[in-house]
């Protein structure tokens, strides 16, 4: 197990060991796992290239740090745990030993079809067992994996198969999301139209759904795991082999394929998942994000099965059949540490505090945040009402690019502020820099956030586009990764994300984060969620405009409410943030995995329709709504 952290001293002492002597720490951490063969050097960095590597000709497979490592001491225990959509329907529970069968079965399919060491394999499923289990086995022969969300166009999916060249293609006949049935092959089909490069398909049975085949092309996963044999030998991979692909929006909307690599990232997940959520051996932990998205695939699959975790998969979402969804899981299966977003944190507070009151959850210990800065009212709901007042919130900061949480209390051992990030996890040497680049030192100083030195988790490139890489995270500040976050240092030191640089609004000299003005909007009992942009005004250079959810609005309480928004911004954070415009609205335009689609309401406030690709909105219908509401309230 990786050295883990217990007291608030030894996270101190932790702390400035790893600045002090980055490369001794990590290598002290990486001694933990199974090698093939030592590294012969640590670390090999330079940001200006940008070129970074760890564990220099270090020799391992990843499944064997989560197979052999573990399965003498674990071969019966729980590894995943498995919660359908619907909770009448069975549950599974996949121990170390079946897991481990099951990988090797599917590594020996994969090398039927003709995959190898450094071939693509894409996925695209639901939140079933067989995801986990086809991701592991792709690392176990070599291959890369590159998992797309099942809530995807067929013209995404189209995008993400043709840029990673993907050989094979691992969907299900469909799947589940509350009360919908999710057409995933038929989106499949339509996108493998426009993808030579796939030459199988291998389709899981999920809902029994009649679909249409290809012969000689797809393929049953239930047929082909009949026969396979049982054990698969794994392939030594370098520490710096691409391990998967994971796509990310861009800002020119084509998608980047974000590659992390073996080693690193194997050491940086594990050693986070254990010391921010302070797991216990025998503990059960519940990550409700989807596996399509790099919070799945670093703290449901690779950091909690790396430490021999027993880690919950769950398929459905939070509110069907009812709003206690959450609640009922963690009861069932005695879940001690429980992670996921602030925007299902505001959905269920919406629904009220009766449904989680219906449940002791007595096993909880540690609640966690991921995706993006809580508000304060969410924060306090969740600790008040979920934890009932006794559980640590690890409110985590991280992105696709770091591969880990880099920015997050220890839970139970760092002091929280709600809101707040709080402090740097080992190794990580975060800096706040203005827009001309100058390091802003001290406490009480707002600005761009950077990291100044590499971590082992960190993304080496994106998939076939080296250069775009260096300009989208080296290049604003050179010799520095630019996070393209806006963050705020307080007087304790303690970090507080603010928001995307571009989710900053500059009103006459004053840089205002829309995240802060959102939380003041959210205070009021009201409002549900709210979403703040700037817009083009004659004066203040920008103006803010805020579209506001607001669930039981009247309509003859407009003004009043208005008014009453202004007033409650003005108090909390002072008058020159007060909205400019205020629209109620009856949603926002949001990604399915829950983030709110800033740049169309940019492109509504100003005057503009060219929204590019709108069909991976779970609420592409919202957008036409916005449009009028807009032009009824501004004439």
């Amino acid at each position: 197990m990786v050295p883990k952290i217990s007291t608030l001293s030894g996270y101190l002492y932790e702390y400035q060991k790893s600045i002090a002597d980055p490369t001794g720490f990590w290598a002290r951490v990486a001694e933990s796992f199974y090698w093939r063969k030592p590294w012969t050097k640590v670390l090999d960095w330079d940001f200006h290239k940008p070129e970074v590597k760890w564990f220099i000709d270090g020799k391992l497979n990843i499944t064997e740090n989560i197979f052999e490592r573990h399965l003498f001491l674990r071969a019966k225990q729980p590894a995943l745990i498995w919660e359908p959509n619907n909770p009448k329907e069975p549950h599974r529970i996949l121990t170390y030993e079946e897991l481990y069968r099951e990988v090797n079965k599917f590594a020996n399919v994969l090398k039927s079809l003709g995959v190898g060491k450094g071939d693509r394999v894409a996925m695209y499923l639901p939140m079933v067992p067989q995801l986990a289990i086809a991701m592991l086995a792709v690392a176990r022969i070599g291959a890369i994996h590159s998992v797309v969300f099942g809530g995807f166009s067929a013209r995404a999916l189209a995008e993400r198969l043709q840029d990673a060249q993907a050989k094979v293609l691992i969907t299900a006949d469909g799947g589940y999301r509350g009360a919908k049935t999710i057409p995933l092959k038929q989106t499949a089909d339509e996108a493998l139209e426009q993808s030579p490069s796939v030459e199988k398909v291998v389709v899981v049975r999920r809902t029994a759904e009649k679909v249409p085949f290809v012969e000689g092309r797809d393929l049953w996963w239930d047929d082909l795991m009949k026969d396979a044999a049982e054990y698969c030998e794994p392939v030594e991979m370098d520490a710096e082999d691409p391990l998967f692909i994971l796509y990310t929006s861009g800002s020119t909307g084509k998608p980047k394929g974000v590659l992390h690599t073996t080693g690193g990232y194997m050491v940086y997940t594990a050693y986070t998942f254990r010391n921010v959520f302070q797991y216990r051996d025998g503990d059960v932990y519940f990550c409700a994000a989807d596996i399509g998205w790099i919070t799945g695939h670093s703290y449901i699959v690779y950091g909690p099965l790396l430490e021999g975790a027993t880690s919950v998969m769950f398929e459905g979402i939070p509110t069907w059949p009812a709003p206690d969804r959450y609640w009922q899981v963690i009861e069932k299966y005695g879940v001690n540490e429980f992670y996921t977003s602030p925007t299902a944190i505001r959905a269920l507070l919406a629904k009220g505090e009766s449904w989680p009151a219906s449940y002791e959850m007595k096993s909880l210990r540690v609640l966690g945040t991921v995706g993006e800065p809580i508000n304060e009212e969410a924060w306090h709901w969740y600790h008040d009402h979920v934890g009932k007042g006794r559980c640590p919130i690890v409110d985590t900061w991280w992105q696709t690019e770091t591969g880990g949480i880099m920015i997050s209390p220890l839970a139970g051992i760092t002091p929280t502020k709600p809101a707040y990030a709080t402090l740097p996890l080992p190794g990580i040497r975060p800096v706040i820099v203005d827009n001309d680049g100058n390091k802003l030192y001290g406490k009480n100083v707002e600005g761009n956030l950077c990291v100044e030195f590499p971590w082992p988790g960190m993304a080496r490139t994106l998939w076939g586009d080296h250069e775009r890489y260096k300009q989208a995270y080296f290049s604003a500040f050179p010799g520095l990764y630019f996070t393209g976050d806006g963050v705020k240092r307080d007087e304790d030191g303690y970090y507080r994300i603010l928001g995307r640089i571009d989710d900053v609004i500059n009103v006459s000299g004053h840089r205002l984060g829309t995240a802060e003005i959102e939380n003041a909007i959210n205070e009021h009992p009201l409002v549900a969620e709210s979403a703040v942009v700037g817009f083009p005004h004659p004066v203040k250079g920008q103006g803010i405009y805020a579209f506001v959810v607001v669930p039981d609005l009247r309509e003859e309480l407009d003004d009043e409410l208005r008014e009453s928004l202004v007033k409650g911004v003005a108090k909390i954070i002072g008058p020159i943030a007060k909205p400019d415009r205020i629209q109620f609205v009856n949603g926002l335009p949001k990604t399915r995995s829950g983030k709110i689609m800033r740049r169309i309401l940019r492109k509504i406030v100003h005057d503009s329709t060219d929204f590019g690709d709108i069909s991976t909105l779970t609420n592409p219908e919202i957008v036409d709504e916005l449009i009028a509401g807009y032009k009824a309230l501004n004439g």
